[in-house]
């Protein structure tokens, strides 16, 4: 029995996949640059890597939010990062630990408009202190003690 529900109109999306924006640097990738790629989504090299091996996985389907990914997208992705990190790990033996992060409108730092989900490669000693991870982008959220 499947439990889960997906509501996502393929005939909306299959037409969205038709329509680029000429203007966005992720529509004009073409497959030739793609590491990584299903019917949905694709891997690319960051241009501006935060490390080395630095990957975007990116939908196919132009759309500015993270949050307006249908079900079968934001599988597709997770499969993508899935792989990407098999890729990486395969690759580098120096990569020990992985950051996954969606910046979510232009506030939380993104700046192309186009979904896109970074798999960051981590290294021992990348960086001073690596606790709190992705808390650091709000400065002195990082350091805290769990309770």
């Amino acid at each position: 029995m499947k439990r889960d529900r997906d509501d996502t109109d393929f005939r909306a999306v299959r037409a969205a996949f038709d329509h680029m924006q000429p203007a966005c640097p992720f529509c004009a990738t073409v497959d030739r640059e793609w590491l990584l790629k299903n019917s949905l989504a694709f891997g690319i090299e960051d241009k501006y890597p935060v490390t080395e091996r630095h990957v975007l996985v990116i939908p196919k389907r132009h759309t500015a939010e993270y949050f307006d990914l249908g079900t079968a997208e934001v599988r597709a992705c997770q499969g993508l990062i899935a792989e990407g990190r098999t890729l990486i790990l395969q690759q580098d033996a120096t990569v020990h630990g992985f950051n996954v992060g969606v910046n979510s409108g232009a506030v939380a730092g993104q700046t192309v408009m186009h979904c896109h989900i970074h798999l960051i490669p981590r290294r021992e000693g990348d960086t001073a202190d690596p606790r709190g991870g992705v808390r650091g982008v709000i400065p002195g959220k990082a350091d805290y003690v769990a309770t």
